[in-house]
């Protein structure tokens, strides 16, 4: 493979991930997709509605990863989520603190990107607050925090973390065929679980959950698959183009926007070069701006007072160092990880609804408080 193909296949994957984006950034406006959204109608109303919409989403996209896995299209080991080191408390403390704050600031950053393409100037803020916290914990000064505290604890794992590859070992299977058995039965057993109800059944539930769910799966075979090149011709190495961390990636909303602020800041710098999470960034935001604006939601929106923005700036500031130090938010790790079916975004996806809770009762408290 020569350089020129590689700068062919590259350009298609950018378009493809914008595009990808723009459909995930479009059905979240429509359908209301969101995670912060879903544990707070579960917590203060009993609602399961969009609890159901996103565990659809989940269902699909481990059921689309491990079939990949399964046909040997992608290996999980190739993704950030699956090696075998477990970060065990980083994704647990990471976990709690993104969901603490993405409740103070109204939304994950993906909820966030969503907004602002409806008009509301406080996710902006957010926006802005959280890509400079994630990037200084992911370059500055609160990765050396990270580095020399929840990172330092980890356990090594004979495998990778993800679950195929654990029960192989033990099984004495292949991981491609228990990967497929894995995802199906575990996708299976979700997408029950969301039908068992009158609400699971409904329409946008299903547009949303398995369109998203779909954008996922869609993301990992373009990353996973056609931008995997097995020995590239400068490095002789094995690499997966257009990806921040070299490998495949799919949709996260953390990380990402560190690298897009670095890319707009340093523009000039040839180095920095455009990858699929930054345009992912783009995409999503373009998507949900174009279905505002044809349905007539969109609304400039700003903060009511000091404590609404003081109380965003803190969220905002927990989800960047949060996001970052469990290797993703809540699609990053609540569907693109999980669908990967690792322990470590078991662990952060727990950690994330344990935070979210936390947080809704605190503000709970403080209602009652001042009534």
């Amino acid at each position: 493979m020569q350089e020129s193909d590689l700068l062919s296949i590259t350009t298609t994957l950018l378009w493809g991930a914008f595009g990808l984006a723009a459909v995930f950034g479009a059905l979240a406006q429509r359908t209301h997709f969101c995670t912060m959204g879903a544990i707070a109608d579960v917590v203060t109303m009993g609602d399961w509605t969009r609890a159901r919409m996103w565990a659809l989403a989940m269902a699909l996209a481990i059921v689309g990863f491990n079939a990949m896995v399964g046909a040997g299209w992608i290996e999980a080991r190739h993704s950030l989520y699956a090696g075998p080191r477990l970060l065990w408390l980083s994704a647990l403390g990471g976990g709690l603190m993104f969901g603490f704050g993405m409740v103070l600031a109204s939304g994950c950053g993906t909820k966030s990107l969503v907004r602002l393409g409806g008009g509301n100037l406080k996710s902006g803020v957010v926006l802005l607050v959280m890509a400079v916290s994630a990037f200084a914990t992911l370059r500055g000064l609160t990765a050396v925090a990270r580095v020399a505290t929840v990172d330092a604890v980890w356990v090594e794992l004979p495998r990778g973390q993800d679950l195929p590859s654990l029960a192989a070992g033990w099984l004495g299977m292949d991981v491609p065929r228990l990967a497929w058995m894995s995802g199906l039965a575990i996708g299976g057993a979700l997408v029950a679980w969301v039908v068992r109800r009158p609400e699971g059944r409904a329409a946008p539930v299903w547009i949303g959950g398995a369109g998203i769910g779909a954008v996922v799966v869609a993301m990992w075979w373009l990353s996973g698959s056609l931008g995997h090149v097995a020995e590239h011709p400068v490095t002789l190495e094995e690499t997966f183009l257009a990806t921040q961390s070299r490998r495949m990636e799919s949709i996260s909303m953390v990380a990402p926007l560190g690298h897009a602020l670095d890319w707009v800041l340093y523009f000039s710098d040839r180095a920095k070069v455009l990858t699929l999470g930054v345009v992912s960034v783009a995409g999503l935001l373009a998507g949900s701006a174009a279905v505002a604006l044809a349905g007539r939601t969109f609304r400039w929106e700003g903060f009511a007072d000091v404590e609404d923005l003081a109380r965003h700036l803190v969220g905002a500031t927990l989800m960047g160092i949060g996001g970052v130090t469990a290797l993703g938010c809540t699609v990053g790790q609540g569907l693109s990880g999980i669908s990967t079916l690792s322990l470590g975004s078991l662990l952060a996806l727990a950690g994330i609804v344990a935070g979210g809770v936390l947080a809704l009762r605190y503000q709970a408290w403080r209602l009652d408080r001042r009534a």
